[in-house]
């Protein structure tokens, strides 16, 4: 190996270290956003804080303000869920597969928007086969149409979660909540024109939905288990015995 070689070698590595820290200082920058936006708590007349913090993108901002509308019904909806843990589990699925699947045609559609101002393509249609269906004469009666009509027309709920198992009242719940959030998330979403963005946007709305629903489960669980003693569960035990004593007594 010539000197020029390893030069060029030990170049190579130093760039290379330095494009890993300086991701990994931004990933721990974004880390430290993520939990104040958790960790933020608007108290009722508090004035908001609007004075952004150094370096924060604008889709950090947008999904700010986002969080602050869609949580308090996220976590309301989650929390009813208190029969099984599969009801809550299936609704974190499917609320996150439904933010996936409502974000990921807008990126798409963004993609082709740019790509539509550099290419110009032709269409061609070809209109020379006639498959008659205009010709068809339907003879089925109106109640046969209409059975027909029942039979093809497939529950909302259940395209909302094709493609999630989980229980199904855990999805049904998630439907109703993400009806009333999901013009939000794209209304929020169609805001950014940036890629950085609107891919910073995504990326950190999918990890603060993942962490806030931890965050409630947590909650939750502190909720539900009430502490107790080995004094109060000896004498919880004894009580029948005594009281059937007690009968006996009278009865004597």
């Amino acid at each position: 190996m010539n000197q020029e070689e390893k030069t060029l070698r030990e170049s190579i590595r130093h760039l290379i270290r330095h494009v890993k820290q300086k991701k990994l200082t931004e990933e721990n920058h974004l880390r430290v956003i993520i939990r104040k936006m958790m960790d933020f708590d608007l108290a009722e007349g508090q004035t908001p804080d609007v004075d952004p913090a150094p370096n924060k993108s604008t889709g950090i901002n947008v999904l700010e303000e986002l969080l602050k509308k869609i949580i308090p019904i996220l976590e309301t909806d989650y929390k009813s869920l208190t029969t099984n843990p599969d009801q809550r589990e299936s609704y974190r699925a499917h609320i996150i597969n439904a933010v996936d699947n409502s974000l990921t045609p807008a990126k798409l559609n963004n993609q082709a928007g740019e790509m539509a101002a550099e290419v110009d393509e032709e269409i061609e249609i070809n209109v020379g086969d006639d498959t008659g269906d205009d010709k068809f004469i339907d003879i089925r009666t109106d109640a046969e149409k209409s059975a027909d009509e029942e039979e093809e027309e497939e529950d909302p709920r259940s395209t909302f979660g094709g493609d999630v198992e989980g229980n199904e009242t855990g999805r049904n719940v998630a439907y109703q909540s993400y009806k009333k959030i999901e013009s939000t998330i794209l209304d929020a979403y169609e805001l950014l024109a940036d890629p950085e963005d609107q891919e910073l946007f995504y990326d950190y709305l999918i990890a603060n939905l993942k962490l806030y629903f931890e965050k409630f489960e947590e909650e939750l669980a502190s909720q539900v288990e009430e502490p107790t003693n080995q004094a109060y569960d000896m004498a919880k035990s004894e009580e029948p015995t005594q009281a059937a004593e007690d009968d006996i007594e009278l009865e004597l």
